[in-house]
C-alpha cells in the first residue's frame, strides 16, 4: 500500500488574493490565478492537498465559522471545477493576543494535522507567503516554501537572507514539487 502524500499550504496570499481589511464573505475570496491550478496539479501527482491557515476575523468578530465555511466551500467548489480536491482544512479561530497554541507562527495545527493523519511532518512541503509559515514549518521539521504572491514580497524584504525555495507562485512551486519525483 502506498503512502499518502501531503502537500500544505497557507490560504490567504498563497491560494486566494489577501487583504489587510480580512476576507469576511465568500463574494471577497477571489483565487490567484493559477492557484487552483496548483492543487489539481499537485493532486493529479498524488498529493493531498491540505490547507493550515489563521483566521483570526473571527476572533475579531469579522465573521462567523458558518461563513468561513461558506468561503471553504467556494475554495473547495472552484478547486474541483479545476480537477482539484483539497483533502482537509485546519484552522485557528484565535486573534494574536490569544496566546493559543494553534495559531501560526506555532505549531498547533500541523501538529494536530500530523496526529490526525498518523503522518510524519519531516520533509512535507509547507507553501506559504509569510515569515510565520516558514517559522511553523521549520519548528515541526516541514520543509518551508515561499511564494511571492500576497505577502510574500515583504516577507523577502524583510528576511533576504532566506535559504528556503522561492517560487513566483503556488503553480511553479507545485511544479517544482511533482518535477521531484
Amino acid at each position: 500500500m502506498q503512502r499518502k502524500r501531503f502537500v500544505i499550504l497557507d490560504r490567504d496570499g498563497v491560494i486566494n488574493e489577501d487583504s489587510d481589511s480580512f476576507i469576511k464573505s465568500p463574494d471577497e475570496w477571489q483565487p490567484i490565478p493559477r492557484s487552483l491550478e496548483a492543487i489539481a496539479l499537485l493532486n493529479r501527482h498524488g498529493f493531498d492537498v491540505v490547507v493550515i491557515t489563521n483566521q483570526s476575523g473571527i476572533a475579531r468578530g469579522l465573521f462567523d465559522r458558518a461563513t468561513l465555511e461558506d468561503i471553504h466551500d467556494k475554495m473547495r467548489s472552484l478547486a474541483a471545477q479545476k480537477g482539484g480536491r483539497i483533502a482537509a482544512i485546519y484552522i485557528c479561530p484565535h486573534g494574536p493576543a490569544d496566546h493559543c497554541a494553534c495559531r501560526k507562527p506555532k505549531p498547533g495545527l500541523l501538529e494536530q494535522f500530523a496526529r490526525e493523519q498518523k503522518v510524519r511532518l519531516s520533509n512535507i512541503p509547507l507553501i506559504g507567503d509569510a515569515q510565520r509559515d516558514i517559522e511553523a514549518a521549520l519548528a515541526v521539521g516541514a520543509r518551508p516554501i515561499l511564494v511571492r504572491t500576497g505577502k510574500g514580497e515583504k516577507t523577502l524584504a524583510a528576511h533576504p537572507h532566506l535559504t528556503i525555495p522561492i517560487f513566483k507562485d503556488l503553480y511553479d512551486a507545485a511544479r517544482s514539487i511533482v518535477s521531484e519525483q
